[in-house]
């Protein structure tokens, strides 16, 4: 008898020990952790407050908003389920309302977040402090694109109005608010004065700080010094830690190390990635190999190994040149990691990878796409194409550089002349004809009075016309010779206006069959560079010929040239006929109704009837093609 006294009792003393242990968890003890960046011993306090009694809407409220507090990671889902089910048990709070709202302004529904933040501040007539701070704390976040930022100052504003109100927290919140709003200004005397309420309160200063750190490293003295303060304050305010950790990342490692280390041991079991951050010091120390050791200890000690564990290996492998290993470590990432959270670089640099082993082109190139895709400044999209580009080049794979090249283009706001060049001229080298006069034919429009432009679109379309009969050349090379003409100093363009000359030698000499205007332009280009062998024997050629025969009939004149964005030519000659020239080398005349089909060294003639009149090879005593230089060919 006396053992069933004995433990009845002992069970009722577990189980008041058991309402102790609730009860000394309260949600100020929450809001604490929260405070520190401890999530996990937020949650537990908040969820454990929520077990004991699911009608404590200010628990569900928090629980709710440790939820979405991680900058990364945040569990928007799992907050709309707490304040859905919080809510069906009672409608009519407007605490609850305000966190509904703030969820659905995650979620980019702005219009029903601004509804439920109107529907709380009705609830509790525009009087609960606690209210309106978290209808102005879900708009004013300053790191978040999401919110309205007036909207949040309006109702920080009125929080601290109403009779009584003495609160850090939420004087720091309209800080925020006013920071988001692009009000330095007023942002930092509100955290002033949070520091008046709440000598202590690190938050405040560390905001400071930040405000000087977002206008530049000019301000680097001074954001240092408030973020010193405020570790002063608090020497537990993890977000500092954070902050400087990641600020020497890149600069001082060590410092970074040490920053790292302080943070980790202010963060305790809170911080579930800290094996991870351990290896990842590792990296940024230089020691590739130990990185990837590490981060396989980490793997190897979790059931569910975090992600970038396995990104870092894949950088790791990277910088050793160890391309298997970076493609099996990025594989796995991949496959692993959410894509919200794949960045730029990541995409980036797997794509650099991929290009090591042949076959995958098409997914790097659509993963270099997806990078320029979220990437959000030009300068970024920019850099991503260009360093494509560039691996194609440093291959001799100049087709494919060229076609990133060109990309470039369509992202830049003001192409420099190098970005238009580097397009055009990795089509040239190629002989992508159609696409490398496209390329300098934007270089004239954007550069008219450069001779450059005009003599490479020549240079392009006498890589289609190569024998001249068509004339798709003069037009190019006639503007090169008058926009070169017109340089006062012709020192620095010898080359383009003096090749532009011997061009228009060839075409005169050969197509024209023009002596005297052959000769002008050879006397012409010697005015500019008296010593060129080639001009001085043309001229001697040419000056020794009676006469030049004259063509059977007028040659073709190219008058309008256009090219598609497929780089097919079509050319309007002043004779009325039609040609179109495809990339592939087929050439399509129309003239009088008589279409002429010159493909793979054949020529076929087609009548207005739709009948192949003939069929045979090219004409014999078609002009020799001028030398590179543009000489005409010399008499025997």
């Amino acid at each position: 008898m006396q053992m069933k006294k004995l433990k009845f009792t002992l069970v009722l003393l577990s189980s008041l020990m058991a309402v102790s242990l609730v009860n000394a968890q309260s949600i100020d003890d929450g809001k604490k952790f929260l405070y520190y960046d401890k999530y996990i011993s937020a949650k537990n306090v908040f969820q454990g407050l929520l077990n004991a009694n699911p009608a404590n809407e200010e628990a569900a409220y928090w629980l709710g908003q440790t939820l979405i507090a991680p900058d990364e990671d945040k569990d928007i889902a799992g907050a709309r389920a707490v304040y859905t089910k919080a809510l069906a048990a009672n409608p009519n709070s407007a605490l609850l309302n305000a966190g509904m709202g703030h969820v659905e302004l995650l979620e980019g529904k702005t219009q029903e977040a601004r509804n439920h933040f109107e529907t709380a501040i009705s609830l509790s007539k525009g009087k609960s402090i606690d209210v309106l701070d978290a209808v102005g704390f879900a708009n004013g976040d300053f790191d978040s694109k999401e919110g309205d930022a007036a909207y949040a100052v309006e109702k920080l504003q009125q929080a601290t109005a109403i009779k009584g109100f003495k609160d850090a927290r939420i004087m720091t919140d309209l800080g925020d608010a006013y920071r988001k709003a692009g009000d330095g200004g007023s942002a930092q005397r509100s955290y002033e004065a949070a520091l008046g309420i709440d000598s202590r309160y690190a938050r405040a200063k560390y905001r400071i700080g930040r405000i000087y750190q977002s206008q530049g490293e000019t301000q680097r003295d001074i954001f240092l010094r408030y973020f010193d303060e405020a570790i002063s304050l608090d020497p537990n305010y993890t977000k500092v830690y954070w902050r400087l950790y990641q600020y020497y990342y890149e600069t001082d490692v060590t410092k970074s190390a040490q920053y790292l280390d302080k943070y980790l041991a202010a963060k305790g079991t809170d911080e579930p990635n800290s094996c991870f951050l351990h290896a990842q010091m590792k990296y940024a120390q230089g020691l590739f190999a130990d990185a990837i050791a590490a981060a396989d200890n980490c793997i190897g000690a979790s059931a569910t190994p975090y992600p970038n564990l396995y990104g870092l290996k894949a950088y790791a492998a990277y910088k050793l040149n160890d391309s298997v290993a970076s493609k099996s470590g990025f594989d796995k990432y991949f496959q692993t990691q959410k894509p919200e959270k794949i960045g730029p670089r990541d995409y980036e640099t797997y794509a650099k990878v991929l290009l090591k082993f042949p076959g995958n082109e098409e997914l790097a190139g659509t993963y270099i796409d997806k990078a320029v895709e979220i990437d959000s400044t030009e300068a970024g999209k920019v850099a991503l194409l260009k360093s494509i580009a560039s691996v194609y080049e440093s291959r001799q794979q100049y087709a494919n550089a060229g076609e990133w090249y060109k990309k470039v283009l369509a992202i830049k706001n003001a192409p420099t002349k190098t970005d238009i060049y580097n397009a055009g001229y990795s089509f040239y080298r190629v002989g992508k004809f159609p696409q490398a006069s496209e390329m300098f034919g934007i270089y004239t429009q954007k550069f008219p009075d450069d001779i450059f432009g005009y003599y490479m679109m020549g240079k392009s379309y006498w890589g289609i016309d190569t024998t001249m009969a068509y004339g798709l050349a003069n037009n190019a090379f006639a503007k090169a010779i008058q926009v070169g003409e017109a340089y006062p100093d012709k020192s620095k363009i010898i080359a383009q206006l003096v090749g532009s000359y011997k061009y228009m030698v060839g075409y005169s000499a050969n197509i024209d069959k023009n002596k005297d205007m052959a000769i002008s332009f050879a006397e012409k280009g010697l005015l500019v560079d008296p010593s060129d062998a080639e001009l001085l024997q043309n001229k001697d050629i040419l000056s020794k010929v009676k006469e030049l025969k004259p063509p059977p009939k007028p040659p073709v004149k190219s008058d309008k040239t256009s090219i598609a964005p497929d780089g097919t030519i079509t050319s309007v000659g002043n004779d009325g006929s039609t040609t179109v020239i495809i990339p592939g080398g087929k050439i399509t005349t129309v003239k009088d109704g008589i279409t002429t089909i010159i493909e793979n060294g054949k020529v076929t003639m087609i009548g207005k009837d739709g009948k192949v009149i003939n069929q045979t090879p090219p004409p014999p005593g078609r002009p020799t093609p001028p030398k590179t230089g543009g000489t005409a060919p010399k008499k025997k």
